[in-house]
């Protein structure tokens, strides 16, 4: 059966685990936040920024992360449904969590820290038997993953977790990302009649967006890796069990799509720092939200462009839900018009989008023979040229934040 997307939007509302998993997030999220942000102090919970370069410049509470797992975590235990796999998704949650706790309080070192979050999600995994049985591609169709259910699963569900961290270095921003992703999740889930995740998805988004408030900038707590690591770890497991398990073609593509943003920004700073042959999990200052940053956007500009550009993405891939360019298997010419008109007007805002950023080059634009959409620097004939050392210099200086 499939619901249309008025249906499935009606159901967010009316559907009672997933409405009331959402009030009760918010409510339990915005009474414990300031006790988190009381309690931070007393066990060494705030951020001086010595971790990795942050936007930020005083000492922030960065355990906030605390209040938002408790505030998913005890509506899950009311309103979902804990069958196979539900427990093992909260347990590792929860383990995930004080994971990033100690990592805020004491401080871990990234391998080890790696290696208990990878450890965790085995815990869904091979206890309770949470796997992506198969993935659908648009044109090739379906493909069994037989053995390889388990490892790819373990490795997208330990990515997530350590993509919404990366992420997690300016007000606001990764809360916002998280709200939208599992919003979306909801959505997409409650489609194909999946109330538990949908409730799950709707009880993160619901928390993180009751953080918010206090996470704005300016920001008088961060969720901190308690938090991000839990979330990451969470819409990955709801992307799996909400999502990735059914037989439609959008599978695959949404949750892609609906992550978009903070798997792009992870991806060019990873690919930056090893053409410059540094450590790809090192701290740096090349992340989308610091180059926004760096050509005068302030960070409430900045949060909002990455947010707006997370919720355009991840409206195609609900749109291609919706209006699937081979509804039941077959090709419809109408659906797939609409589709690729959408998704060229997406592509050229995300394309607008890294240009901003500078991630694309005017030398990139005249290269394919689009030089009359590049925007001129003024006075450029006046400024020295630079050389290929300054230009790596430059590059080394924001990798390490200037230090």
């Amino acid at each position: 059966m499939r619901m249309s997307f008025w249906d499935s939007l009606r159901g967010l509302v009316e559907h009672g685990s997933v409405a009331w998993g959402f009030i009760c997030a918010v409510a339990i999220v915005l009474v414990l936040t300031p006790v988190t942000a009381w309690l931070a102090p007393k066990i060494g919970g705030l951020d001086t920024g010595g971790d990795r370069p942050r936007v930020h410049k005083k000492p922030v509470p960065r355990i906030g992360g605390l209040a938002i797992v408790i505030g998913i975590i005890v509506p899950a235990v009311l309103f979902v449904d804990l069958d196979s796999p539900y427990p093992g998704i909260l347990i590792g949650t929860a383990g995930v969590a004080l994971v990033g706790l100690l990592d805020d309080t004491r401080g871990l070192r990234p391998g080890p820290k790696l290696l208990a979050v990878i450890a965790l999600t085995l815990v869904p995994v091979l206890g309770w038997h949470l796997k992506m049985d198969h993935l659908n591609f648009p044109v090739v169709g379906s493909v069994n993953l037989g053995w390889a259910s388990y490892p790819i699963t373990i490795l997208w569900i330990a990515f997530l977790a350590n993509l919404v961290n990366l992420i997690d270095g300016m007000d606001g921003l990764a809360a916002g990302i998280v709200a939208i992703a599992a919003g979306s999740f909801a959505l997409l889930a409650l489609s194909f009649l999946r109330t538990d995740p949908a409730a799950l998805a709707a009880i993160v988004c619901g928390a993180t967006l009751a953080f918010l408030p206090r996470n704005y900038h300016p920001a008088k707590i961060f969720m901190g890796d308690t938090g991000a690591l839990a979330l990451g770890y969470l819409l990955a497991a709801i992307a799996v069990q909400g999502v990735l398990k059914t037989a439609a073609t959008i599978a695959l593509a949404g949750p892609l799509l609906v992550m978009a943003v903070p798997i792009l920004d992870t991806s060019f700073v990873v690919l930056k720092r090893l053409k410059y042959k540094r450590a790809p999990w090192g701290a740096d200052q090349n992340h989308f939200y610091h180059r926004f940053m760096r050509i005068g956007f302030t960070q409430r500009r900045t949060a909002a462009y990455l947010h707006l550009w997370a919720l355009l993405l991840a409206a195609y891939g609900i749109m291609l839900r919706f209006v699937p360019p081979r509804p039941f298997g077959v090709w419809s010419v109408h659906n797939s018009v609409i589709a690729a008109l959408v998704g060229v007007a997406v592509l050229a805002a995300s394309v607008w989008m890294v240009y901003t950023l500078e991630i694309l080059k005017a030398r990139h634009f005249r290269a394919i023979g689009l030089g009359r959409f590049v925007r001129e620097a003024p006075d450029t004939d006046q400024l020295p040229a630079e050389t290929e050392g300054e230009r790596e210099e430059a590059v080394g200086r924001a990798l390490t934040g200037g230090r």
